[in-house]
């Protein structure tokens, strides 16, 4: 009696134990499958659309447009373009408001798929963001006054005050290129040409691209002198998505090879 006892007993924890080892390996199965994270690429897909960050303050690249309350320009057309190609839909694409200084933080968030928004490529900037390759290519200019004494980056001495925006490859490179100037940096670019038309400053400084934006804006305005860097834009997402950025560089391609770019851009680049 004892022993059958003995018997029963193993018998009941053997039995326990398998059902508790099942239900742990099916919970691992489950937990394992569920937690297997999708590339950047198949959640787009999965979703149907794709958010892109784009400024809409910048004229010819990304204006918010006040009669219509959309967002229009060069930047907004390639990624209509972007979303066509990789979901064969230009509509199924999201714009939300991106700056110089938020473009990052928001997309590493994962508040946005990818950055379409005059930003330039740079070791530094590689190390926090992945980009494609080059979709536009620009240089750093002076926007002044017409009439102004200054001609060129070599006219920004001492006393000088240099207008531009907060988390910008300019704001560093005026202070490379013109070291004794003051230079004072805005939130956005509508904020410092307002600066710039109220007199806050003698010269604004970024993109070439950009500026002829403002001056074609306000005609008082004028670019001075050669561009003196180089500024690729390139579109960048998530670091270690290479499964998006190799979809966006494929869709690039295509918009080029196809002239849809080169019609793009004659369309917002007249200069």
């Amino acid at each position: 009696m004892k022993k059958s006892k003995t018997f029963l007993k193993a018998a009941v924890l053997s039995l326990a134990a398998a059902m508790m080892l099942a239900a742990c390996g099916g919970k691992s199965e489950e937990t394992s499958g569920s937690s297997a994270k999708k590339d950047a690429l198949t959640e787009i897909k999965d979703r149907g659309k794709i958010v892109i960050g784009v400024k809409n303050d910048t004229r010819l690249f990304g204006l918010k447009n006040p009669k219509t309350g959309e967002v229009e320009g060069f930047d907004v057309d390639i990624s209509k373009q972007l979303a066509k190609e990789i979901l064969g839909d230009e509509n199924k694409v999201e714009f939300k408001e991106v700056t110089s200084k938020t473009r990052v933080p928001l997309l590493q968030k994962g508040d946005i798929d990818a950055v379409v928004a005059t930003m330039t490529i740079t070791d530094e900037r590689k190390k926090e963001v992945d980009f494609t390759d080059v979709y536009f290519q620009a240089g750093q200019s002076l926007l002044v006054k017409k009439g102004s004494k200054i001609k060129s980056v070599d006219d920004l001495k001492k006393g000088t005050k240099v207008l531009a925006v907060k988390g910008s490859t300019s704001a560093i490179n005026i202070r490379e290129k013109a070291p004794e100037t003051t230079v004072l940096e805005f939130e956005n670019y509508a904020e410092a040409f307002t600066a710039l038309k109220s007199k806050q400053g003698d010269a604004l400084t970024t993109d070439d691209a950009i500026l002829y934006g403002m001056a074609d804006e306000d005609p008082s305005y004028e670019l001075v002198g050669k561009p003196f860097t180089e500024e690729p834009y390139g579109i960048a997402v998530k670091k270690g998505n290479k499964e998006l950025v190799d979809a966006l560089n494929d869709a690039l391609k295509k918009i080029k090879d196809s002239g849809k770019y080169d019609e793009i851009h004659d369309k917002w680049i007249k200069q």
